[in-house]
């Protein structure tokens, strides 16, 4: 009897044991180390080695620098409504070039101091005689047509869009002496209107010059300040501040053209 109830006892904790063993996992061994190549340095878009687009020299002994900048910053600033987008093909330069339905729309907001009479363009400042600007269909280099674009009340001017047989420019018109000025493209105003910036694009067909201007607006009357003409294009200028601008830089590389944004502090 005694025997009996300790062999009772004793016998599930022998049945216990073994089956506690066979949860027991095996030991891991370590694995022996494997040597990865080292990574190639990161390589640079071509853009960024190109050092000729990130200067602009200003005046001898002076250069500007040209830093890179995001594109969501430049979106997110307003373009003006007269800063026009130049054609991308054939079709859009012929229907670009017809400009008389959309110039009859805006001189219907202009006022009756611009007003169109045939092929002349008539301006009538305060202080000064009218302004006529005939426009010559010829079929040479003699041609010439004048297209109003906007009325400029901030800077007191007229902005004029001038079609040449190749190419063309823009000029302000004054709207109380009458002075004209000559723009490579049109004015983008600073935020506290005493400087504006024309930049203009044309790194493919070269019929115009392409480069950076800037101009004061501090006296009676626009004065250039500076103007450099580049071999790379600068296409709608904005402001970021009263001395900085973003713009969309083209530049011709291996056959075609290609766009970066771009900073430029232009106003010391």
């Amino acid at each position: 009897m005694f025997r009996f109830r300790t062999v009772a006892t004793v016998l599930p904790l022998a049945v216990v044991l073994p089956a506690c063993s066979l949860r027991m996992q095996p030991a891991e061994k370590s694995r022996p180390s494997v040597a990865l190549p080292p990574l190639p340095p990161p390589k640079p878009p071509r853009i960024y080695r190109l050092q000729h687009l990130d200067t602009l020299v200003q005046v001898p002994g002076r250069v500007l620098r040209i830093y890179p900048a995001p594109r969501q910053a430049y979106t997110q600033l307003k373009s003006p409504d007269w800063v026009l987008t130049k054609p991308a093909s054939a079709e859009e330069e012929e229907s670009f070039l017809d400009f008389a339905s959309e110039e009859k729309m805006r001189l219907g907001k202009a006022g009756p101091r611009v007003l169109r009479t045939g092929r002349a363009l008539r301006l009538r400042p305060t202080a000064a005689p009218e302004v006529r600007l005939v426009n010559n269909p010829a079929e040479d280099e003699r041609n010439v047509a004048y297209e109003y674009l906007a009325t400029l009340p901030s800077i007191h001017q007229w902005l004029i869009s001038v079609h040449l047989y190749e190419g063309g420019y823009y000029m302000l018109v004054d709207q109380r002496s009458g002075r004209r000025t000559q723009l490579m493209a049109p004015p983008v105003i600073a935020p506290d209107g005493r400087h504006f910036v024309c930049g203009n694009s044309d790194v493919l067909a070269r019929f115009e010059p392409s480069g950076l201007q800037l101009w004061s607006l501090d006296d009676k009357a626009p004065r250039l300040l500076w103007e450099r003409q580049t071999e790379w294009g600068c296409t709608q200028p904005r402001w970021l501040d009263n001395r900085t601008i973003l713009f969309e830089q083209d530049f011709f590389d291996k056959g075609d053209v290609d766009t970066r944004v771009v900073r430029l502090t232009v106003v010391p």
